[in-house]
C-alpha cells in the first residue's frame, strides 16, 4: 500500500504544480466575429521600428477590454502561389459580436496604439468576418 501511495502523491503533486504554475489558459477562438489585420511596416528590416511596433501592439492587447482571441504573427514564409508573405505583421482578434467589435474600435487602448504606431506602417489591410451560424 505504501508503495502505491508515493507514486500517487507524486502524480497529484506534479499535476497540481502544472495547473498552478505551468500552463497559461488559452483563449478559445470566438467564432462570432473575427478581425484580421495585416501591417506592412515602412522599414521592416529596422530592428528599432519592429521593437517599437511590437511593444505598442502588446501594450494595446494587454489593455484591450473587448478582444477575446489575441494573436500576433509574422509571415510563415510558406512558398505557395496563393500565399501572400509580403506583410510584416498580422493580428487576429475575435469578438463575441459586431457591436462589441465596434466598441473596440473606439477604446482608448486601440486609439493609443494607432497614435503611437501609425507612423511606422505604410499599409494596413483589414478583413472582418462574421461566423456562419
Amino acid at each position: 500500500m505504501k508503495k502505491l501511495l508515493k507514486p500517487l502523491f507524486i502524480l497529484i503533486f506534479v499535476s497540481a504544480t502544472q495547473i498552478s504554475f505551468g500552463q497559461e489558459q488559452k483563449a478559445e477562438f470566438d467564432k462570432n466575429f473575427s478581425h484580421v489585420v495585416y501591417f506592412w511596416l515602412k522599414n521592416p528590416d529596422n530592428a528599432e521600428d519592429r521593437q517599437a511596433f511590437e511593444t505598442s501592439l502588446q501594450k494595446f492587447l494587454d489593455n484591450s477590454q473587448y478582444a477575446n482571441t489575441k494573436f500576433i504573427g509574422v509571415p510563415a514564409e510558406t512558398p505557395r502561389e496563393v500565399v501572400d508573405n509580403s506583410y510584416t505583421y498580422s493580428l487576429i482578434l475575435t469578438f463575441p459580436s459586431k457591436e462589441i467589435q465596434n466598441k473596440y474600435q473606439e477604446e482608448p487602448a486601440h486609439l493609443t496604439f494607432i497614435e503611437e504606431s501609425s507612423d511606422l506602417w505604410e499599409r494596413v489591410q483589414v478583413y472582418d468576418s462574421v461566423g456562419l451560424k
